[in-house]
């Protein structure tokens, strides 16, 4: 019988854990139950920006999971953000470890080859990686918005996205409009170079990232989305097929 595939899954910080009240790694079940859910193997990443523990975490591992969580450091995507923006950044309690360990580790799923998921804060940060920039806050910059900050529906479909046709979430999901929850104030400005936007709510925001057709930076799967597919997972098929898809891929990739 051949073994699961492992899944890196990557935690937000939190001020004080449960045990001893200090910092502390932080991360949904959510995340976990739908790995597991859909035949993958689940282990936490550290929080640690170390790249030579990170880059053998990626050598044994079959595939990455970036969260969604606190917000980035502006300063990795943007030299000035007027006051009134910057106010309403949330940094990390870190002082930015979270920041550079994904950065360090989706250069090493690059140089390694491996699946890559991105959600949400995940989805943000993939964008940086490869030379994007941020919305900072919806609701400043991008006027007559919808409410993206629907945190009291975070199980829900808030909203819908239009999916480009034969994109890789669309052949995922079977879908060309995809209801989806929405739980975050920053979003893409504009994708990164070798990246494509494959799908957007009626504003313009980017709900859904992939790599452009015959960019030379192929990988065994890529997906980057702006909401919480692992929030959606036991309710919607459509959801749980995006983890199905993923896990299937890392199992693919593993022997290759």
């Amino acid at each position: 019988m051949s073994r699961l595939p492992l899944i890196l899954i990557t935690p937000s910080t939190e001020k004080s854990g449960v045990e001893f009240h200090d910092l502390s790694a932080s991360l949904s079940i959510k995340y976990e139950n739908a790995v597991i859910q859909a035949g993958g193997i689940p282990i936490t990443a550290p929080i640690s920006p170390d790249r030579k523990i990170l880059a053998e975490i990626v050598r044994r591992v079959d595939g990455v999971l970036l969260t969604g969580g606190d917000d980035i450091n502006p300063g990795l995507y943007t030299k000035k953000l007027p006051l009134a923006i910057r106010q309403t950044i949330e940094p990390s309690p870190d002082g930015g470890k979270r920041d550079l360990l994904e950065l360090v580790l989706i250069d090493e799923v690059f140089r390694q080859h491996k699946p890559l998921l991105a959600i949400c804060r995940g989805h943000q940060l993939l964008n940086i990686a490869l030379g994007g920039q941020l919305i900072a806050d919806i609701r400043l910059q991008v006027p007559g918005s919808l409410n993206h900050q629907r945190l009291d529906m975070a199980g829900e479909l808030v909203h819908e996205v239009a999916l480009t046709a034969d994109s890789l979430l669309a052949k995922i999901t079977g879908k060309q409009v995809l209801g989806v929850n929405s739980s975050h104030h920053q979003a893409v400005l504009k994708t990164a170079g070798p990246l494509q936007a494959t799908a957007r709510s009626s504003d313009g925001i980017v709900e859904a990232m992939e790599l452009k057709r015959g960019e030379s930076m192929k990988m065994p799967f890529l997906l980057g989305v702006q909401f919480h597919p692992e929030r959606l997972a036991e309710k919607f098929a459509e959801h749980r097929a995006i983890f199905s898809s993923f896990v299937k891929a890392c199992f693919r990739n593993r022997d290759l």
